[in-house]
């Protein structure tokens, strides 16, 4: 024997135990964890050479759309901040397990920044700049 159902009577029968089921259990597609990405890996070298080439990339493009060099150093420093704090917890490989502080890591973004745009656009470095990034440099030769 053959039950005649129409589509719009079924998907109401159907729909009300499934209503129930999402209320009571607390299971919804929203509220699933995401277990993707769970252990964040250290930054490798070449990690960190994309992300300085990405910063320095944008404060060329900026300093030559006009946008201050401070400004535009500020906001590409702190992008690449943030990659390494939320893509590898702040550590870097070459250093160990050790997670490093945000202070350390703003100023060792912005040197890297700011001699990767030296290298590639010295006109949107300014001259002062230069020349301290110079002094830094060769005192650390020695």
């Amino acid at each position: 024997m053959f039950i005649n159902l129409n589509p719009k009577r079924f998907l109401k029968i159907l729909s009300l135990p499934i209503f129930l089921y999402l209320i009571f259990f607390d299971k919804t597609i929203l509220n699933q964890e995401i277990k993707a990405n769970k252990k964040l890996q250290a930054a490798t070298e070449q990690d960190l050479y994309l992300y300085k080439g990405m910063g320095a990339s944008y404060l060329c493009i900026a300093s030559k759309a006009g946008i201050e060099f401070p400004k535009a150093l500020g906001v590409a420093t702190a992008t690449y901040v943030q990659v390494v704090e939320g893509k590898h917890g702040g550590e870097v490989k070459e250093l160990g397990d050790k997670k490093l502080e945000r202070d350390k890591l703003f100023a060792g973004a912005e040197f890297q920044i700011v001699t990767t745009a030296m290298q590639y656009c010295p006109d949107s470095v300014p001259k002062e700049v230069t020349k301290k990034v110079n002094k830094i440099i060769k005192e650390n030769k020695k």
